[in-house]
């Protein structure tokens, strides 16, 4: 795990300078597991981002965006109450354990002073922010409840006293010295680096393999070293932010590790280390939880269309061979007189070939002369008007797979309430039932909230990232002469430069935003064309998002989530 005991004691650090003694303005909680308070600290605002997700739990700074609901959650209505206007008194941490505890100084609603906890539990899937009353240790409400059934030693419920999870008993690594450290570890039971996560608090075993990895030959002379060289350098807060990647897996830490092979970038501080590293991580998983049902059928419907299409091709195929059919059938009457019930075939004289050769036809045992005629004549009849009809039929279900294909697309670079749209437009197309919702006509009369990114020189971005978001920008909301971008040929979203003559920067930025939001993100060299928005037609009776173009130019880009991220970001001008 990277967000171990030393990572939460740097990050309190960097907390701790940031916001302690700010306001705590605004609580937001946009997922069910996160929250924002927006503090005002230091002449500016800073927005702590609290996640007690179980893949993702973290306590950071944020510069991203994050979309809160039209009613927020009774856990936000609760926090908002007992701490907005509120003061950030001090951050500290629980001993080396990943608990990051909040105290919080202010006035209630009759004047008096009252003090709150706000205590983060970063314990993987056992994550929890709980609210204290701080004069009677009591909890005020948490984000997950735990009641004693799940938890025997504990539970985390609104009344109860707050308890630490239990002591795990180990060493303070700051408190280590070489004796200390070698009456700890056994050496001849080797898995040294499992010893020492066994023996001190705070170490995770990606820092455990660090202290390995230094210390080379793994001795009793170069462990203690490696192990105390490393402490120092974080008690003396000589941090490095860094995330490593090695390729089919990333990590991050306080500085770059050595036994973990690949890339390595550094950032300036810890927030912005997460932000990189969790762009678009963890609004992936919620919105693959949300959006299972749909990928499931827009998979399926893709599958079906897709396996229709080979059958239609078939039937082309034997279709094409309707006037050997008919052939056959005249053949047959032709030489009537020759076959016998029973015969399983006949070779005749076949008068249409001008050399006379003879063709062997393949016949019923069980039917007669005439009905063995009158069979192929109607496989002639039935291919005959299966050929009239099969072209059709092909090119609606291609046009239907490349629907769904989009769809597809969509849905794996959509967030939350792109997926809203998603299945709004599935339902408005007759795919799936409408759901009983209570809100469902307030949201189908909204117009679609498109998402914005910003140019080096602040030239604004517009991108639609779901069907209707594309209908949308194209056909509604961009100027006519302004710069519209899409993938060539490969299904992805509708981007839009909102300038007349953008500089060609401008043009290669926005065709990365085009490329990354498609089904080319992981690919490079991705063609994007771009043209005037005036040349982009929607025809009559297409599906949703498609259109066509003209007099476009193309260029070649290579999609890349750093510059994207970089993007998103709005300008100070």
């Amino acid at each position: 795990m990277s967000f171990d005991g030393l990572f939460t004691r740097a990050m309190t650090k960097e907390l701790t300078e940031s916001i302690k003694g700010g306001r705590i303005n605004k609580i937001h909680q946009p997922y069910q597991h996160e929250m924002i308070m927006v503090v005002r600290a230091n002449g500016k605002n800073h927005k702590l981002l609290i996640s007690a997700h179980p893949a993702h739990a973290r306590v950071q700074l944020t510069e991203e965006g994050y979309d809160n609901p039209a009613e927020p959650p009774m856990f936000c209505m609760l926090l908002r109450k007992h701490l907005e206007g509120y003061i950030l008194e001090d951050i500290h941490q629980h001993g080396l354990d990943r608990i990051i505890i909040f105290d919080i100084k202010g006035r209630n609603e009759i004047g008096d002073t009252s003090y709150k906890k706000l205590i983060v539990e970063i314990m993987g899937r056992h994550s929890n922010i709980i609210l204290l009353d701080q004069s009677r240790n009591m909890i005020l409400d948490c984000i997950k409840h735990v009641s004693f059934a799940i938890n025997s030693y504990r539970a985390v419920l609104p009344g109860q006293e707050y308890i630490f999870p239990p002591e795990q008993h180990k060493a303070d690594p700051f408190a280590a010295n070489e004796e200390d450290i070698l009456s700890r570890l056994d050496f001849n039971a080797g898995k040294i680096d499992k010893q020492i996560i066994s023996q001190y608090s705070g170490i995770s075993p990606l820092f455990a393999k660090e202290i390995t990895h230094q210390a080379g030959l793994v001795n009793r002379t170069t462990v203690p070293k490696a192990f105390l060289s490393l402490i120092e350098r974080i008690n003396a807060h000589d941090y490095a932010p860094s995330i490593m990647n090695s390729g089919d897996k990333e990590n991050f830490y306080l500085f770059p590790l050595g036994h973990v092979q690949g890339e390595s970038k550094s950032f300036p501080s810890f927030s912005l280390m997460l932000d990189h590293f969790y762009f678009g991580k963890a609004e992936r998983d919620r919105v693959k939880q949300q959006a299972h049902d749909i990928e499931r059928f827009i998979i399926n419907e893709k599958e079906k269309n897709e396996k229709k299409i080979i059958k239609l091709q078939e039937t082309i195929k034997e279709a094409e061979e309707a006037q050997k059919y008919q052939l056959f059938g005249e053949l047959v009457t032709a030489n009537i007189y020759a076959v016998q019930k029973g015969m399983e075939s006949i070779e005749v004289v076949n008068y249409y070939d001008e050399n006379g050769a003879t063709v062997v036809i393949p016949l019923h045992p069980l039917k007669t002369p005439a009905e063995n005629a009158q069979k192929y004549f109607t496989k002639y009849q039935k291919a005959k008007t299966a050929l009239s009809i099969v072209h059709e039929q092909i090119e609606k279900a291609e046009t239907e797979a490349a629907y769904f294909d989009a769809l597809l697309q969509q849905v794996e670079t959509a967030s939350a309430k792109d997926i809203a749209e998603i299945r709004e437009e599935l339902i408005e197309e007759g795919y799936i039932k409408a759901r009983k919702k209570k809100q469902m006509k307030k949201n189908q009369s909204q117009k679609p909230v498109l998402d914005r990114f910003f140019a080096s020189d602040g030239t604004e971005i517009i991108i639609g990232k779901n069907n209707k978001q594309n209908d949308y920008l194209t056909n509604r909301f961009a100027a006519r002469d302004e710069i519209w971008l899409h993938t060539k040929d490969i299904p992805g979203s509708h981007v839009v430069i909102r300038s007349k003559s953008p500089k060609e920067k401008t043009i290669h930025e926005a065709a990365i935003l085009a490329a990354f939001y498609s089904k080319a993100r992981n690919s490079s060299s991705v063609p994007v064309d771009f043209t005037l928005v005036r040349h982009v037609k929607k025809p009559s009776g297409a599906k949703p998002g498609f259109v066509i173009y003209d007099n476009q130019q193309t260029v070649f880009v290579t999609p890349d989530a750093e510059i994207v991220q970089k993007l998103k970001k709005q300008p100070t001008m």
